[in-house]
């Protein structure tokens, strides 16, 4: 059994300071104010408009831009991810991936959590757990089950990549539900990284967004 950490990777290109990116929705924002003669080649008037359109709520003109990100997170995370509705998603198949093989090493890969201390009773309980799990799922596989069957045993902290697709606007909805105190720990550990990232990168599209600890 392999144990490892949650993260993500940014999988669209993302230009220098975002520049590009406001560009293209002063671009498509104009069209509405007709007032294309105010776009100007440095980008400044890009910075200001898409400011103005997010201070006043005009969200849907950001929702022609589109951002992909492959997480690597536990199926319970997962799950919550997948309840975002205007999203692509493409996810790592329990059905059809054997862990067995050697490919995955011919173990499971579960994702730690870090709120459990490492040689603590709760850790020593959890990663019992997942093991016993893991016998369970190979002793499945051998006595003739295929995959989709034998992952009934498998643990809700069970490695999965999972990879979001989602306009401006919906990500700055998930960033706010998900970076909140109440979100799961687990969310919110890849979740706060990530949006640190895009403040610096795409900066006015999601430095508004507030973190409370």
């Amino acid at each position: 059994m392999k144990i490892i950490k949650p993260g993500y990777e940014i999988l669209t290109p993302i230009s220098d300071g975002g520049l590009k990116e406001l560009q293209l929705i002063e671009r498509i924002g104009r069209v509405c104010y007709k007032s294309e003669e105010r776009i100007t080649e440095d980008g400044e008037s890009a910075r200001k408009f898409v400011k103005m359109l997010i201070d006043r709520g005009h969200e849907a003109m950001i929702e022609h831009s589109l951002l992909t990100v492959r997480f690597t997170c536990d199926r319970g995370v997962s799950h919550e991810l997948v309840r975002h509705r205007t999203a692509s998603y493409a996810q790592e198949s329990t059905r059809y991936c054997d862990y067995s093989k050697g490919k995955f090493g011919s173990e499971i890969t579960v994702i730690a959590p870090f709120y459990l201390t490492e040689g603590s009773e709760e850790e020593a309980a959890w990663r019992e757990s997942c093991e016993a799990a893991e016998k369970a799922y190979f002793a499945s596989l051998k006595s003739g089950l295929s995959p989709q069957q034998a992952r009934a045993v498998l643990p809700t902290c069970l490695k999965t990549e999972i990879v979001m697709s989602a306009n401006y606007r919906e990500w700055r909805h998930v960033f706010a539900l998900r970076t909140a105190p109440a979100a799961h720990p687990q969310m919110r550990e890849i979740m706060l990284p990530l949006l640190a990232e895009l403040k610096t990168r795409l900066p006015i599209i999601f430095d508004d967004i507030a973190v409370s600890e």
